[in-house]
């Protein structure tokens, strides 16, 4: 499987652009632990928003797709009218799904959207509403390897 790097600067050129595509206002931010931690913290500065309340949503062990999708640490969401779920990619897709659904089940009152950095149309089962690149690899984003790479 190819793999490709993705550095700070180049997520940041990117963040921007989402930022800018998407269509808000939004009460809360919604990122998918740990992929889109860093996506909703800026964005929380950026949007000054700042009800981010993160979950927790395991469906990979390293780069192996696990059979199930493990979802916990579900938010307290109450007050929200629109929340943005935020992940750094849209791989199969389920995960994204997932969580969407699991949030619209327990907070059918609120508007979800989806915003992701890359998006593997050939395979994912979900398109977010709005995202920045198609990836055609393995991503190795920078927050997953440059502690790693300091030492």
């Amino acid at each position: 499987m190819a793999r490709r790097y993705y550095d700070y600067a180049a997520f940041l050129k990117d963040l921007k652009i989402l930022a800018d595509k998407i269509e808000g206002p939004f009460d809360a931010l919604v990122p998918i632990a740990r992929g889109g931690l860093c996506m909703a913290h800026l964005l929380g500065e950026y949007w000054n928003i700042r009800k981010v309340c993160a979950l927790n949503a395991v469906g990979y062990d390293d780069t192996r797709r696990l059979e199930s999708i493990e979802i916990f640490n579900i938010p307290d969401l109450a007050g929200a009218r629109r929340a943005l779920i935020v992940d750094d990619i849209a791989d199969s897709g389920r995960t994204l799904a997932e969580v969407r659904r699991r949030l619209q089940v327990r907070y059918p009152d609120i508007a979800f959207f989806t915003a992701t950095l890359f998006y593997k149309p050939e395979v994912s089962c979900i398109e977010p509403d709005w995202w920045v690149q198609k990836a055609d690899a393995w991503i190795d984003f920078f927050w997953s390897e440059d502690l790693k790479r300091a030492f």
